[in-house]
C-alpha cells in the first residue's frame, strides 16, 4: 500500500462550515451504521439466542462469575460479552436491541480508537475518512448488529493495539501530545484493554497482539521497542483486568480449563472437530464480502502498496504495524482447523486505516486514478443492486410476491446510487462523489427499511413464538416441543419462550404444540399432525398433535384453515 511518510496538511479550504459539515455527516454514519435497527430483528443463528440467554440468566439470578445455559455451566466463551449484555438488560429490559447494544458501543469505541490513530499519524482528513469508510462497510455494520462475542473482541484488542502503537513510538514525533503525558498511561491502558480482549474470547487476544507485533519488531529490527509492552504496569494491569474471573470460575468449576482452554481453544483450533471446516483461502472471499461497498479502493490501495514496498522493499514503521496486524490475523485463522466469518474481524480496522491514508492521500495529489476509481465504486454499487436481485428467490422473506418489494427498493436504489456516482466521478473525480457513496447505505438504512418484519419472519423464531404465547394458553405451551428444527431457530424459540423445548416424537397419548419447520409439515402431517399456516411463509411453523387441543384451529391458524 502507498505511503504517506508525514501528516497531510489540511485543505486550506476547510472552513468551519465544512468541518461541522463533516462533524454532522460522520456522526450521522456512525449512529445509522452502528446503532439503528438493532432490535428489528429476532435473533438470528445459534449463537444469539444462547448467549442472550447466558446474559439474561446472569441479570436475574445475580451470578456473574459461572456462565449458564439451561441451568448447566457454559464455558464455550469469557463473559465479557455476557456481562455487558446482561447490564443492558437491567438498564433497558429484556430485548434484541439490549443484547445487541455491547457490540454496537465496541463497533462505535473501535472506530474512534483507530480515528484518533489515524488523526496522530496522518492528519484530520485521513481520519475523517476512516470515520466515514470503516462505520459504512457491510462487516462492520453486520457485526455491530449481532449479538455475539466477535465485535467486543475486536474492539478491545483494536484499542489495545492502538496503546500498542503509542507504547512503541509511532506517535512520539507529532506536534499534538499525548493527554496526559506520562510514560505510564499507554502500557496500563495497553494492559488493561488487552485484558478485556482476554475476557472477551480467551488467549487468543495474546497471541494475535503477540504476533502481529513480534513481526513487526522483525520487520523493523525495532526489538527494544516491542520490548517495552512487557512493562511492569502493563502486565499487572493485564492480570489485574484479565486473572480474577478466570481464578474464581477455575475455582467454582473444577472442569473449566479442560473444557474452555483445551476443547474451545486448542481443540477449535487445532482439529476440525466443531465442524467449521472450511479451505485455506476461505478468508479472501469473506474480506471482500466484508469490505463492501469498498473493494475498489481495497484493491487499488493493495496493488498500489505492494507494487510500492517490492520496489523499495522499505516503509515505515508504523505502516509496517499495519500490514503485520492484517496479515498476521488473516494468517492465524487461515491456518485453524475451524473457521467462521467473524475471527478476522480483527483485521477490519488496519485495513480500513491504511486504505483510508492511501485514499486520502491520492486525492490530495489528485492523482489520475482517481477518476476511475470513483467509476469502479460506483460500478460496485450498480453490481451490488443486480445481485441482490438476482438472488431474490433465496432470500427468506415471508411474502409471497416475489421479487420481494424491498429487494426491488433496494435494488434500484443501488443502481441508481451507482450509475450517478460513477457519471458523477468521471466527469468531476474527487472527494464528493465518494463522500456521496459513503452515505448510500446510511441513507438506505434510515430510509428504506420499513418492510424488515418480513425478513423478520423468514429468518427468526420470534414471530412464531409471539404467535404461539398471543394464541394459546400457558399450559400448552408448557408441553410445546420441536421437530427438526435448525438449530438457530430451536435456540431462539427456547430463549423466547423462556424454557429449553425438547424434541417430540411420534405420538405418546396426550397433546402437545409443535414447533417445526415449513418444510417439514408434510412428515407431521402423515403422522397425523394438524398444521397451520398463520403467515405465508414463516421460518417457524405451529402443528398439534391432538385434536383435543383447547385452542380453536381459527385462534391458532389467524383464519386460515389447517392443511
Amino acid at each position: 500500500m502507498t505511503e504517506t511518510t508525514a501528516p497531510i496538511v489540511e485543505n486550506l479550504r476547510t472552513s468551519t462550515t465544512a468541518r461541522i459539515g463533516w462533524a454532522v455527516l460522520i456522526a450521522a454514519a456512525l449512529y445509522v451504521c452502528y446503532f439503528s435497527h438493532l432490535g428489528a430483528i429476532g435473533f438470528v443463528g445459534p449463537d444469539e439466542p444462547r448467549y442472550a440467554w447466558i446474559a439474561r440468566h446472569m441479570a436475574e439470578t445475580g451470578d456473574w462469575v459461572t456462565p449458564r445455559l439451561y441451568g448447566k455451566p457454559w464455558f464455550e466463551k469469557p463473559p465479557l460479552f455476557y456481562w455487558g449484555a446482561a447490564l443492558c438488560f437491567k438498564v433497558f429490559g429484556v430485548s434484541e436491541a439490549a443484547a445487541r447494544l455491547p457490540s454496537a458501543i465496541s463497533a462505535l469505541l473501535a472506530t474512534l480508537a483507530m480515528a484518533w490513530l489515524a488523526l496522530r499519524l496522518y492528519g484530520a482528513e485521513t481520519a475523517r475518512w476512516l470515520l466515514l469508510l470503516l462505520p459504512t462497510t457491510v462487516g462492520m455494520i453486520g457485526f455491530s448488529h449481532a449479538a455475539a462475542t466477535d465485535m467486543p473482541f475486536s474492539a478491545m484488542l483494536t484499542i489495545a493495539m492502538v496503546c500498542a502503537a503509542v507504547v512503541l513510538g509511532l506517535t512520539r514525533n507529532e506536534n499534538m501530545p499525548i493527554l496526559p503525558r506520562t510514560p505510564w498511561l499507554a502500557p496500563i491502558l495497553f494492559g488493561f484493554f488487552l485484558g478485556l480482549a482476554v475476557l472477551a474470547k480467551g488467549p487468543a487476544a495474546i497471541l494475535l497482539s503477540g504476533g502481529a507485533i513480534s513481526f513487526w519488531a522483525l520487520f523493523t529490527k525495532r526489538w527494544r521497542n516491542a520490548f517495552r509492552l512487557l512493562h511492569p504496569a502493563a502486565i499487572a494491569s493485564f492480570c489485574i483486568t484479565a486473572l480474577p474471573w478466570y481464578i474464581l470460575c477455575a475455582r467454582r468449576n473444577p472442569n473449566f480449563f479442560r473444557i474452555f482452554i483445551i476443547e474451545h481453544n486448542f481443540k477449535r483450533y487445532l482439529t476440525p472437530e466443531f465442524q467449521h471446516i472450511q479451505p485455506f483461502w476461505y478468508y479472501v472471499p469473506v474480506l471482500l464480502v466484508a469490505l463492501l461497498p469498498w473493494i475498489a479502493i481495497f484493491l487499488w490501495s493493495l496493488v498500489k502498496g505492494s507494487a510500492k514496498l517490492w520496489r523499495t522493499l522499505n516503509t515505515s514503521a508504523s505502516t509496517w504495524l499495519f500490514l503485520c496486524w492484517a496479515s498476521f490475523c488473516l494468517l492465524f485463522f487461515s491456518v485453524s482447523k475451524s473457521k467462521l466469518p467473524g475471527y478476522i474481524l480483527p483485521a477490519f480496522p488496519a485495513i480500513g486505516l491504511l486504505i483510508s491514508r492511501d485514499l486520502n492521500g491520492d486525492l490530495q495529489r489528485r492523482h489520475n486514478g482517481i477518476r476511475w476509481l470513483c467509476l469502479a465504486v460506483g460500478l460496485t454499487f450498480v453490481g451490488l443492486g443486480v445481485m441482490a436481485y438476482r438472488l431474490n428467490e433465496k432470500i427468506p422473506f415471508v411474502t409471497d410476491i416475489r421479487p420481494a418489494p424491498t429487494v426491488v427498493l433496494f435494488s434500484l436504489f443501488l443502481v441508481l446510487s451507482g450509475v450517478v456516482l460513477g457519471i458523477r466521478g468521471l466527469l468531476r473525480p474527487g472527494r464528493v462523489p465518494l463522500v456521496l457513496a459513503a452515505i448510500v447505505l446510511p441513507v438506505f438504512m434510515t430510509f428504506g427499511t420499513e418492510n424488515l418484519w418480513e425478513l423478520d419472519v423468514g429468518l427468526s423464531a420470534r414471530p412464531g413464538a409471539q404467535s404461539a404465547m398471543d394464541r394459546l394458553p400457558k399450559t400448552e405451551l408448557a408441553s410445546a416441543s420441536t421437530y427438526k428444527l435448525g438449530r438457530g431457530l430451536k435456540f431462539g424459540l427456547n430463549f423466547y419462550l423462556h424454557r429449553e423445548l425438547a424434541e417430540w416424537s411420534p405420538p405418546t397419548g396426550h397433546s402437545s404444540i409443535i414447533f417445526t419447520s415449513q418444510g417439514h409439515t408434510n412428515e407431521l402431517q402423515q403422522m397425523g399432525v394438524r398444521c397451520f399456516h398463520y403467515i405465508a411463509f414463516p421460518a417457524v411453523e405451529i402443528c398439534v398433535d391432538s385434536s383435543t387441543i383447547a385452542s380453536s384451529p381459527g385462534t391458532l391458524a389467524n383464519g386460515r384453515q389447517p392443511h
